[in-house]
């Protein structure tokens, strides 16, 4: 039986779908601020691996609540390494592109050096460091710019916006792998079963989808699935300033996933998905 944290979200609400045994805790049984009671929870419940599929997300927010965002996505996680520890099971963690400065065009490996651009990244990479000290089998799982018929994200803000809008300026110098939240929820699922079958897999892997892409022509790809008649005009960061500075380059290295037989999504599979949860037709 495995133990997930996270009950609502994008990546939580796809793993209920492929794990209807799993015991899974949102903020109303285990309020992740208040990370001491964490060890005590796991180790009443006895799972057999536990996945994380909890964080504190709202990036522009966190550069004013970096110390809540701490406390979810570092302090938390540092609790449930100490307790897979001393339970002996693994880690499944979801981690972000957040910790890299978005330098180059190279795609980053999971060796790459970090060195993340504000609060959120900050406290996510705090985390990361925390799970590698304390759990001796883990998987931090990187990835980026999650979409899903689930909760908030950039595919449901765009057919929001072109409910009322024929033309949008949207950002087309950040480059990045768009990735479905269900593929996620799969490969978490995967790598969990893998570690615990064989524990020298451990380490941190990256996974985001193919091919990679601007947030301006992921935009139009929407709209063009969603047959949406909106224009889509190409601005670079700084004409669309936000709290939180954003990688220009979110490109992942993923090859290492080969380690559990896992195989980069195609996004544009995974928005004709989506909208086909959404009911939305062109």
């Amino acid at each position: 039986m495995m133990l997930v944290f996270g009950s609502s979200g994008q990546v939580a609400t796809e793993l209920r779908e492929r794990l209807p045994d799993a015991v899974f805790l949102g903020r109303e049984e285990a309020d992740l601020s208040v990370h001491t009671n964490i060890g005590g929870i796991i180790e009443e419940i006895g799972p057999a691996a536990i996945i994380n599929a909890a964080a504190y997300t709202a990036v522009d927010k966190a550069e004013e609540e970096e110390a809540l965002a701490l406390k979810l996505n570092a302090q938390a996680p540092a609790e449930m390494a100490k307790a897979a520890a001393r339970l002996s099971i693994p880690l499944v963690h979801i981690s972000t592109d957040y910790v890299f400065d978005g330098s180059g065009e190279t795609a980053f490996a999971p060796d790459a050096g970090t060195a993340p651009l504000g609060a959120y990244g900050r406290t996510k990479l705090k985390g990361e460091q925390a799970i590698v000290a304390a759990a001796p089998v883990y998987a931090i799982l990187r990835t980026s710019w999650v979409f899903s018929a689930h909760g908030a994200n950039f595919l449901k803000t765009m057919l929001r916006l072109s409910e009322t809008r024929d033309h949008l300026t949207i950002v087309a110098d950040q480059i990045g792998g768009p990735t479905p939240a269900s593929a996620i929820a799969e490969a978490c699922v995967k790598i969990a079963r893998s570690l615990a079958a064989d524990p020298s897999k451990a380490g941190t892997y990256h996974f985001s989808g193919v091919p990679e892409v601007s947030w301006a022509d992921f935009a139009r790809e929407i709209f063009r699935q969603a047959g949406r008649s909106v224009a889509v005009e190409d601005i670079p960061t700084s004409a669309y300033p936000t709290p939180a500075k954003r990688p220009l380059n979110s490109r992942l290295d993923c090859r290492s996933l080969a380690a559990f037989e896992l195989n980069r999504p195609d996004w544009k599979d995974g928005v004709a998905d989506t909208l086909a949860k959404l009911g939305v037709t062109s």
